[in-house]
């Protein structure tokens, strides 16, 4: 498979210029995801003060500017809100090696807009990282339920040409240990594999579990990433 690794290496621009360009606001070069989709901004890769000027404006005083791993530095007067190291992992096998379905307990279902409620809940427990009322629009999500509760869920953010996103990994601390963090990433990589499309993902540094769970289903690493947010002034 041919596919461009450059759009990995601003994976936000590269969505909010393509597959997102829906989702997106823009001012100047800058641009956002609209209200409760997502946080993540895009600038460009050398911004002037102009740039920045533009990003203040859309995102108004006091807004936050998620950088994601764009390694641009913003003005000094901008505040930072915090850095995280982290690592980008592409998808480097054949086929999806998590374990089949178990049986209706385990069975994955589709989420959809009717679900964003039991969903904000899972993510309130098992802390995934940022998902907001909107974020589902961003892709396909999907989820196992327990006795009608969702108890883990995955889906797609970031589309950069040629690639998908898998994010919001996570399931409720007690179903964990039931497989089901890699039955759903294994069927998402089953859906974006067959529209011809390669997953990749991204992940704290810190999380060694859940980096030997993406190696094990076959994710390799492309590069380390810092995240970082900053209000603006």
């Amino acid at each position: 498979m041919n596919l461009d690794l450059v759009a990995l290496d601003d994976p936000v621009g590269a969505s909010l210029g393509g597959h997102h360009s829906h989702l997106a606001r823009r001012v100047g070069r800058a641009a956002t995801y609209l209200p409760d989709v997502a946080t993540f901004v895009s600038v460009s890769t050398e911004p002037g003060p102009a740039e920045w000027d533009d990003l203040a404006r859309l995102l108004g005083p006091g807004g936050f500017a998620d950088m994601f791993s764009c390694p641009a530095t913003p003005p000094p007067d901008w505040e930072p809100v915090f850095t995280l190291e982290g690592r980008q992992m592409i998808w480097a096998g054949s086929t999806p090696t998590g374990p089949p379905s178990a049986g209706p307990r385990d069975e994955v279902a589709e989420l959809d807009a009717d679900s964003v409620p039991e969903m904000l809940g899972l993510v309130a427990r098992a802390q995934p990282g940022p998902f907001w009322p909107r974020t589902h629009e961003l892709g396909t999500y999907l989820g196992v339920h327990d006795g009608g509760t969702l108890v883990a869920m995955a889906g797609e953010r970031l589309r950069p040409p040629g690639w998908t996103e898998i994010s919001a990994v996570c399931t409720a601390p007690e179903a964990r240990g039931r497989g089901y963090a890699a039955r759903l990433v294994s069927a998402l990589v089953t859906r974006i594999l067959g529209r011809g499309e390669r997953p990749f993902l991204h992940v704290a540094e810190a999380n060694s579990g859940a980096i030997a769970l993406y190696e094990r289903l076959g994710f390799v690493t492309r590069k380390p990433v810092t995240f970082r947010g900053f209000r603006t002034p």
